[in-house]
């Protein structure tokens, strides 16, 4: 399963890396020429070369699967629901928010996997899951 990590100089994605101790401030699943994200103010279909030139540093990691579609299929479902702020206020105040029917990016990225029975953390932790944690399990880069 390729993914892309991206970030930006703009406020909200330095303080999401200053605060999560990340390199990256976003993840999102691809799909062919297509990224799943989750951004506000819902979960989306962008396209990949959009999203590459919105980005001023971007990279595509994978992550081995036994069944890149099934991860696509469940984060697919979940196009159109909203942005879960709460989840990210919860975050800040160490509170586990958790809602399966709005979504943060690597919350939703993380929910995908566990949709398909290919789970990267234990159930329960999805709202805690930040783009580091998946970046630091990604198996290696590709441009």
């Amino acid at each position: 399963m390729k993914l892309l990590f991206c970030t930006s100089k703009l406020p909200v994605s330095v303080a999401i890396r200053v605060f999560t101790w990340s390199d990256w401030s976003h993840v999102a699943i691809i799909d062919g020429d297509e990224i799943i994200e989750a951004v506000w103010p819902r979960v989306r279909m962008s396209k990949l070369k959009k999203a590459k030139n919105k980005y001023e540093s971007w990279v595509i990691a994978e992550v081995k699967t036994r069944n890149d579609a099934e991860i696509i299929k469940a984060a697919r479902s979940q196009v159109g629901k909203p942005y879960d702020i709460g989840a990210i206020f919860g975050f800040v105040a160490r509170r586990n928010w958790e809602k399966t029917d709005k979504w943060f990016c690597s919350e939703l990225v993380a929910w995908a996997f566990s949709q398909a029975n290919e789970p990267l953390f234990r159930p329960g932790t999805f709202s805690r899951v930040t783009p580091q944690h998946i970046w630091m399990i990604s198996n290696k880069e590709t441009l």
